[in-house]
């Protein structure tokens, strides 16, 4: 099990005045069986626009990619950061969830003067916090974030499919599909899985 501090996976910065940035922040993987939840957190270049941002839901997979890079290159700051599965089963997925966002928020490096989260809830920040339902479609920052967690995590469930192929994790990414749950009867779970999700606890 990695440490602590080698869940920060990217972090992109510049040593720039931080005075009145704000951070956008957004989860991918609260509903899947298996894998870590990723939260990322972005700030964009108010000079340096970057345009078709949206909820990554909405967006092809190839426009996610296109975008996670071009957020990468022109953003002033992010951070892309995960719970693991065990914290998730330690501690349950809303906790863990919360967790890893603010684990993204403060590993950025130019720190935030006011924090946009996606959702109805806030982690615990020292830093002023807003939750804002569908922030992702609203506030670019958040659509930024969520862009990179939702491709962060997809290529995560990659490497879990080239893992434990049985499983089908390329094709939904986790989730709890009739391919997934049919695969769970048969075979068990994997160490990836969430142990304490109800559809793995009926397979052990």
């Amino acid at each position: 099990m990695r440490s602590r501090k080698s869940l920060l996976i990217e972090q992109k910065t510049l040593n720039w005045d931080t005075a009145g940035l704000m951070a956008g922040v957004d989860e991918a993987g609260r509903g899947p069986l298996a894998g870590p939840v990723v939260a990322a957190a972005v700030i964009l270049d108010e000079l340096n626009p970057i345009s078709g941002l949206n909820d990554s839901k909405k967006l092809t997979a190839k426009r996610r990619e296109s975008l996670f890079d071009e957020i990468r290159a022109r953003a002033l700051c992010f951070s892309i950061a995960e719970a693991s599965v065990q914290e998730i089963d330690q501690l349950n997925i809303l906790q863990a969830t919360m967790l890893a966002m603010k684990r993204a928020v403060e590993t950025l490096r130019l720190p935030p003067k006011m924090v946009l989260i996606d959702g109805n809830r806030l982690p615990m920040l020292t830093i002023r916090a807003e939750a804002i339902v569908k922030g992702d479609a609203l506030v670019p920052a958040i659509s930024a974030a969520s862009i990179l967690a939702k491709v962060h995590r997809d290529r995560l469930c990659q490497a879990m499919h080239e893992r434990y192929p049985l499983y089908g994790f390329d094709q939904h990414k986790g989730y709890g599909t009739a391919q997934h749950l049919e695969a769970l009867q048969m075979h068990g779970p994997a160490d990836c899985h969430r142990m304490t999700f109800a559809p793995v606890v009926r397979s052990k």
